[in-house]
């Protein structure tokens, strides 16, 4: 039987990718899942949830915003237009991580996964809408892409590991404290959409519903909980210089502390002046930030040495050997 030739295959044979290259389409597709968190915000702060008022069209009639959807149709089709651009960036490091020499299977699977996040949140998009925004499908989506930009962090340092067994960089109770700030930032950011799906910024100027409680008791807890991320991370920043570990871990704990005590900030300061637009948008870039730093610093704690037996890449301009990057 002829095996018929992928795209993706055909590509792989023609083009050895070096780490470098790899690593900057994984990173595109980091960034292009943080900012389409933030212009999902902006579709919500501006009040343009509905300004495509169906799915997948923007009206019954059109796949397009029309004239008579004003700026909400714009900024809410605009968003959508976005999705393709995230999608061009994934596809760009499934291509990169498909054609690395040797292939790596897994980490093909952890890029591909990615494709398969964004067609799904862009389902449950379209649900939202269909719904009136309805704040749990609203919660829904937003953390669907936040799982989206962990599988995004993943790709993005597995690209520069090698595929053999994790080695410890730290202590074992370090180690379990480090799952214990990945635990407590999960629950944070959870918290963070009933304050959301019960606050004044519902999507649309109509009305919205909104979650069944109060806000202030809802932001009330999830300050608590930011409160234990804070403790937990201070504990990680002291541990690590007890124990002595690396220089590049000790550095993923202060950059966690820096982003924590600039969220927290933004998230007071919001809370005192009755939450206006910018600020919320600020605090969702923030909450993007500080999850990226929890999972450096969860990844910082172990290694995976490249094997000897890689096949180099072709040489690139400006790249330089791996042992002599790391003097």
């Amino acid at each position: 039987m002829v095996r018929v030739e992928t795209p993706l295959s055909y590509i792989a044979k023609r083009w050895t990718p070096s780490v470098r290259t790899a690593k900057r389409a994984a990173l595109a597709a980091v960034v292009m899942s943080v900012f389409i968190i933030i212009t999902g915000g902006a579709v919500r702060l501006t009040g343009s949830g509905l300004g495509c008022d169906t799915w997948p069209k923007c009206t019954d009639d059109s796949l397009f915003a029309t004239p008579e959807q004003g700026l909400h149709g714009a900024i809410e089709f605009g968003n959508r237009m976005l999705t393709y651009v995230l999608s061009a960036a994934v596809g760009w490091a499934i291509i990169a991580a498909r054609s690395l020499k040797p292939r790596r299977r897994g980490l093909t699977r952890l890029a591909w996964s990615q494709f398969w996040l964004v067609m799904g949140n862009a389902v449950i998009g379209g649900i939202t809408v269909w719904a009136g925004l309805n704040p749990w499908s609203v919660a829904g989506h937003f953390l669907l892409a936040n799982c989206l930009l962990t599988v995004a962090v993943l790709t993005w340092v597995r690209i520069g590991e090698g595929d053999g067994p994790p080695r410890p960089r730290a202590p074992r109770p370090v180690r379990q404290l480090s799952w214990a700030i990945v635990v407590t930032t999960v629950v944070l950011i959870a918290l963070g959409t009933t304050v959301t799906g019960s606050g004044k910024h519902a999507g649309d100027s109509s009305d919205v519903p909104r979650m069944p409680w109060d806000w202030s008791a809802a932001a009330h807890v999830h300050a608590i909980a930011a409160w234990v991320v804070c403790a937990l991370a201070v504990a990680m920043f002291f541990a690590l210089r007890v124990v002595d570990a690396p220089v590049d871990t000790r550095a993923r704990a202060r950059d966690l502390l820096i982003v924590l005590v600039a969220q927290g900030g933004i998230g007071y300061v919001q809370y005192f002046n009755d939450v206006p637009e910018i600020l919320v948008g600020l605090h969702m870039f923030g909450s993007a930030l500080l999850w990226i730093a929890v999972l450096r610093l969860l990844l910082s704690l172990r290694e995976r040495p490249v094997a000897d037996t890689a096949v180099p890449a072709p040489a690139v301009a400006g790249d330089l050997p791996e042992h002599a990057a790391a003097r």
